[in-house]
């Protein structure tokens, strides 16, 4: 009896995509500032403190085909770019604090690293995955609300800089009531 192809093992797609780390003091540090919206909006989405990081590049479901490609692409954008410090500058929402859908911390970023990080990413991967049609904003996703809220006056809210010296592929493991999410690889800023 023939087994469907998608059905084999080898044939299994993986919800990936690539970011930044974050230290957990600062993922902490955010943490802490948004206490009070945490208890005001107990029903919204709260992404894990140990899921919080900022996303470069989504892929979405990629084939084991594509394994290969992706890693090489994202080692090469990787090599090209040098370390550089950040620091969370802020919380705001998407697609505004009046109608928010997101509760977001940003990431300063005012040399343009981590746009040229993601814009490397998207020209790297074009070939295989659509390019983002949203301008890239450097950030850590906090919640999530449905049906959309009022956050109108967020608390100011700046951490200590840290180190960007690396990104990591990871794996995306759908899970209730919060996804998993699996380093597979990590690659160092200039090597």
């Amino acid at each position: 009896m023939a087994r469907d192809r998608a059905s084999r093992e080898g044939a299994k797609s993986f919800r990936l995509f690539v970011a930044v780390d974050v230290p957990e003091e600062v993922r902490w540090a955010v943490a802490s500032a948004v206490e009070p919206l945490r208890e005001a909006f107990s029903s919204a989405r709260w992404v894990p403190i140990e899921n919080q990081h900022v996303t470069l590049k989504f892929l979405g479901a990629t084939g084991p085909r594509l394994m290969d490609r992706v890693t090489e692409a994202v080692e090469d954008v990787a090599l090209a770019a040098a370390p550089f410090s950040t620091r969370v500058d802020g919380l705001g929402a998407f697609p505004n604090e009046r109608r928010a859908r997101v509760l977001w911390a940003g990431l300063a970023d005012p040399d343009g690293r981590l746009v040229g990080l993601a814009g490397a990413l998207e020209e790297a991967l074009r070939r295989d995955f659509p390019p983002e049609e949203r301008a890239f904003t450097p950030h850590l996703t906090v919640a999530r609300f449905e049906p959309q809220v009022r956050l109108e006056g967020l608390a100011a809210l700046t951490t200590d800089p840290f180190e960007v010296d690396r990104v990591v592929l990871f794996r995306s493991h759908l899970r209730r009531p919060a996804p998993v999410y699996e380093p597979l690889a990590t690659f160092l800023l200039g090597g």
